[in-house]
Formats: structure tokens, sequence, C-alpha cells
């Protein structure tokens, strides 16, 4: 006798939207709901899974037998099996007993179940994100924070390895051990975002998380889907904003998870050219399924809904957009127009993020993580875009990377890699990433990609830091790299935080401190990071010195800060050409002694009026050594030269 009863969540509505693939709150609708039919409590239950022959659910209830409670087909073709079990609860495992049209019997974990069990079997379970927020003042103010006009330094983690308990270093810290830690440690280091490596559900440690098989349940790695709210609710309370990485690219074969769901291709494509990812040997999206897009936005809907997100950096979006990605010529089908686009693929971004921008407006924002030059990327869908707010700066971070791992006899040679950037950089509305890819798989630390010995490389690095964040483009830092972590980045343990006791290390996390606290309240560089009048080159090509020098520009016409890189090995006084009336002073010295520098002094030795290079005024100025200078342009001539200090 089948324990199920009819019941159904599902309009004649929401099943012509979820076919159109335009429902985007399936997970209102999909999954285990603890409902009441005829006064009597218990769950319901529904599952997308159309060449089923029968879905049954199993779990601790009925011994996980498959032949006592068995889903109801909707009379409508949707696909959609579903039904009502009395007193069942929260807490309750479960998954889905699929029979294919072979006779296969297939065990899968709920695709939209809120939370999944630790172990081989990957049981769903019955769960909530019920939770009471206290992040109103944030949610109703978060819109200046995530606005393009807004300074956003992100700092880029990943829960399981920032830090540990010291006594019980194989153990996961909760995600509320965590939030005692990492909101006074985010304040003091200024960051304005946080920004998790994924924080869904996922079988296999060493894909950090990327390799999702419960798309909407935070991992019970660290604890509860609540305990995950706590986190983000007292990141919100302390004006700390986060961001989630996202990854609708690609899901592992794993035998709980998406993969044959319900003994067909239903969620990858069919053709092993579109559908299989030979480099992460995992299954893609079929992005030309009405149902795969509503079930990917809903899923994108979901975290900024339930979770408060404040933005999702899409991970491999190249992928996503390449038919030919990582595949050799007979490897890959052109479109129809002959060209190596996914416009399937395409599309379907399209379509996120002009349904998550309706939604929610500019209070959240979407960032693809991008590594070709694919057009119009952050430009609005209405104007041929394809609608993301922000991209990843990656032509620049390999740049960056590539001159400071030069000799510095040979930078020389390599002098416009610096500047090139400057010949793309409005094109997008981009982040500048130093991200965990960066410091992985033999790439080395940061620290150990800088060329010299041990002061030089401290040196270089401190110099890169303050020409990341003053180039213009929002900020991303990995976890770690702000202090200089020496060996790779591992993530079956902490981070090397002893490293803080000594001088040279605590002395750049310090200067990562300083430069945080100047982006935020320094406007020249923050207001016009996206617009060409926020950028001028004063000396572009001193490829003979290594010298560079830039101005950055807020809205008001003395609102102006000068950035001087020095990228040698030695001290040298510097002519520079300024504007007539024009008068500085600096705020910023990456080689002080405070930062772990050497303490030469960036006197500004003489001031004249006389015509150099197009200025009619020239200030030289006493360089240290492979070091980065900041100066702020002054209203009042007769204001006395100074060092500006933050005070803590």
């Amino acid at each position: 006798m089948n324990s199920v009863k009819t019941y159904t969540l599902f309009t004649d509505h929401d099943v012509y939207l979820f076919k159109e693939g335009r429902h985007y709150k399936l997970y209102g609708k999909f999954g285990a709901h603890s409902v009441e039919k005829d006064g009597i409590q218990g769950v319901y239950f529904s599952v997308w899974a159309p060449h089923a022959k029968k879905v049954s659910v199993i779990g601790n209830f009925n011994n996980w037998n498959h032949k006592d409670h068995i889903l109801f087909p909707r009379w409508d073709g949707s696909g959609i099996w579903e039904g009502f079990i009395e007193g069942l609860t929260w807490g309750t495992l479960y998954k889905y007993a699929i029979e294919t049209a072979r006779g296969e019997i297939l065990e899968k974990s709920d695709p939209y179940a809120l939370s999944w069990e630790q172990n081989i079997q990957a049981a769903s379970l019955v769960s909530t994100t019920w939770y009471e927020w206290n992040d109103a003042g944030w949610m109703e103010k978060r819109w200046k924070k995530n606005s393009l006009k807004a300074p956003l330094s992100v700092y880029e983690m990943h829960l399981g390895s920032w830090i540990r308990d010291k006594d019980a270093p194989e153990r996961f810290l909760n995600y509320r051990d965590i939030a005692q830690k990492l909101i006074p440690y985010i304040k003091e280091m200024e960051f304005t975002h946080v920004e998790f490596m994924p924080v869904m559900e996922y079988p296999y440690d060493p894909s950090w998380g990327y390799q999702i098989t419960g798309f909407y349940a935070a991992t019970s790695r660290f604890g509860s889907p609540q305990d995950l709210m706590f986190l983000i609710d007292e990141l919100h309370q302390n004006d700390i904003g986060v961001i989630l990485d996202w990854v609708p690219s690609h899901f592992p074969g794993d035998a709980n998870g998406l993969h044959r769901f319900d003994g067909t291709h239903l969620y990858e494509h069919e053709d092993p050219r579109k559908g299989f990812h030979p480099d992460w040997k995992s299954y893609i999206f079929n992005y030309g399924r009405n149902e795969v897009k509503s079930f990917l936005i809903s899923n994108a809907m979901f975290w900024l809904d339930r979770y408060h997100a404040d933005g999702l950096r899409v991970d491999a979006v190249t992928s996503m957009l390449h038919l030919d990605y990582s595949r050799n010529e007979g490897e890959w089908e052109p479109n129809i127009y002959g060209g190596n686009v996914n416009l399937e693929a395409k599309t379907f971004l399209e379509e996120f993020n002009t349904a998550v921008y309706k939604e929610f407006g500019d209070h959240i924002i979407t960032i693809a993580e991008e590594s070709s030059d694919f057009p119009m990327l952050t430009k609005p869908v209405h104007d041929g875009g394809v609608g993301f707010g922000m991209k990843w700066m990656m032509g620049w971070m390999h740049d960056t990377l590539d001159y400071f791992k030069e000799d510095f006899n040979n930078r020389k040679f390599h002098h416009h890699k610096l500047t090139f950037a400057s010949m793309y950089m409005y094109n997008e509305n981009y982040m500048m990433p130093l991200s965990h890819d960066e410091v992985v798989h033999g790439k080395a630390s940061l620290i150990y990609k800088m060329i010299g010995d041990e002061w030089q490389k401290f040196a270089n690095l401190r110099t890169l830091y303050v020409y990341m964040f003053t180039h213009p483009g929002a900020k991303l830092l990995f976890m770690g790299d702000e202090f200089g972590q020496t060996s790779e980045w591992n993530f079956t343990r902490s981070l090397d935080w002893h490293l803080l006791e000594y001088p040279v290390h605590k002395g750049l996390q310090t200067l990562v401190k300083e430069l945080n606290h100047l982006y935020r309240t320094e406007s020249a560089l923050y207001e016009n990071q996206f617009e060409k009048a926020g950028f001028e080159w004063v000396e572009a090509d001193d490829l003979e010195n290594s010298i560079y020098v830039y101005v950055r520009k807020g809205k008001k016409r003395d609102d102006v800060c000068m950035v001087i890189l020095n990228l040698a090995p030695r001290v040298l006084d510097y002519k520079i050409g300024t504007h007539t009336g024009t008068h500085w002073d600096v705020v910023l010295n990456s080689d002080d002694m405070e930062y772990g520098g050497s303490g030469v002094n960036p006197e500004i030795l003489e001031e004249k009026y006389e015509e150099w290079r197009g200025y009619q005024k020239t200030i030289t100025i006493k360089l240290p050594p492979l070091a980065g200078v900041i100066l702020k342009q002054k209203k009042d001539k007769k204001y006395k030269l100074h060092r500006i200090k933050h005070k803590r």
C-alpha cells in the first residue's frame, strides 16, 4: 500500500514558467517542505524526473525501502513527481529512488535539498531556511556599499583553511566560530567585503567546493543553514558585504548528484562536445533546456534571497561561453553561425543577470570570472551586453605578476606590461584579482613570485600592492597574501598566522591595512574608478629608470592623488611635471620602516615653475628604493608638508 497522499504546491502558472525557463523561485516549490494536510503535519516532496518509470522517497523513516512511498507524476506532462508523507519532520534523512526506463534504481539526493549529510551516502535532510535576521540596517543601505562609485575591496577566503582550532587542527570550525574570529579581523584590515569560495554542498574536499552536488544546500562541514546565516548576518551588522562564489558552469559525476539524474542526460548536455568538461572531468549544464535554466536562475535567486548575499562571483565563465574551451580541433562543434561562442550559455547568462538585477536592483552585484576578451560582459543586456556588474581583470593580474618576476636589469624590456592595462581598463567594469588560483599547484605564494633577496621580495610585494590599490577598479586579495604567506595555499590546514611574529610579515599586513584605509577614504581612488576622467598618466615610458607616475582624480577638481612607483632597488631624485598651482603632501610610502621598509623618506626636494614635458611646473622628489609613494594634492600652498598617518 502506498503511504503517499496527493498534494501540490505547483499552480498551472508555476508549471508553465518552469517549462518556459522563466520560473525563478523554484526553491519555494521543489524539494522537501514542511506542510499540513487535513490537519496533519508532514512533508511535501517534489522532484523533476521526466523520464523515470517510478520515483519513491526512501529514508531513515522507511528503512530505505523504495516500494512504500511512491510519488505521483503530475498529469500535465511536466515530468514533476510529488506527494505528501505524514508524520515526517525536520531532520528526516531521505533520498529519491528513481527507476529508470531501463529498470535501474538510482538513489539520488534531492537537487533542492537545504542540507546534506557529510558521508558517502550523502542523504538529504528535511530542513528549513527560517532565520530571524538582524541586518535590516545593512540591507536598506547596501546599495551604497555595492555601488560602482564606492570603494570595493574584497577579502577572498576558503572557510575550511582560513583558521582552525590550534588544539584540534584536523577539525573544521563552525560558521559561528568563524564569525567570532573573522569579523574583528576584517574590520581591523578595513576590507569592505568578504568573498567565500563555494559554500554550497560538495563531496570532494580537494575540489575546494567548485564541484557542487547540493546547489541549494549550505555545506554541513561548518554547520547548519542557520549557522551560515548567522555568519552573514553578523558580517552585515558590522558593515561588511558578502559575495558568494557560484558555479553554474559544471557539476561532478557523483552518483548522488545531478549526473544521469533520471537515467538520462537531464541536467547535462547529451553531446559530450558540449556536455563534458575534459579538464575537470565534470559535466556541463544544458543551457538550452528551459527547465535547467529555471533550476540555475532560481539557485542564484535563492542565495541572494534566503541568505542575503550581496553578490555572486560566477565561476568559469570563459568555459561557459566558448565551445572550444580546452578542446582541440575536431573536439567541438561550431554554433549555427560557424563561431565558437556557446550561444545558449550566453543567453542563459543574459537571462540570469536580467533576472537578479530586476529582483534586487543595484543592491547586489554579479561578477564574472572570465579570462578572454569576450566583449561587453559588463554592459547592460538591453544595450547588447551580457549584463554583469563587474569582470575579473585577468590580463592585468597575469601581466603584473609576470613583470614582478623579472630581474631588475630586465624590467626595462617588460616596462609596458604595467602600462598595457590602461589601453583597455575602461572597456569593462573591472575587479583586480590576486586570487587563490595564483598560489596553488606549484605556482608559488605571492611573496615567492617576487624577484630578489628577502628584503627585495617584500619591497616588491609592497610596491605591487600600492600599484593594485591605486589602479582603477575594485580589488580582490586572497587570504594570507595580506601578510605574505610563504607556502602555497593548502586547503587541508590553517594559514600560517605565526608568521605575523616576524616584522616583515607584520609590516606587510600593516601596509595592506593602510592601503585599504586610503582606498576607502580618499575619494580620488574610487569615485571615478570606472570612468576615464579618473586616471591620467604623468610618466608611462621611463623604462630606463623603471619609474611609473600617474594621477587618480575624484569628482572635485582639486581631489587628486599622485602615485609614483620606483621599481628599481636604488634611491633616486626624480623630476615630475605637475600643473601650475598644485602642491603636494606625501600620504603613504611603502618603504616606511613601519611596513618593513628601509625607512628612506620620500622628501619633496624642490618645486619649480618650469615647462617640463607638457606641464608648467615640476617637483623633484627623493624616491625610496623599490617603493610606491602616494601624494595628495593639497589646497593651501602654505600648508606645511608632512606625512599623514592614519591614527587608530
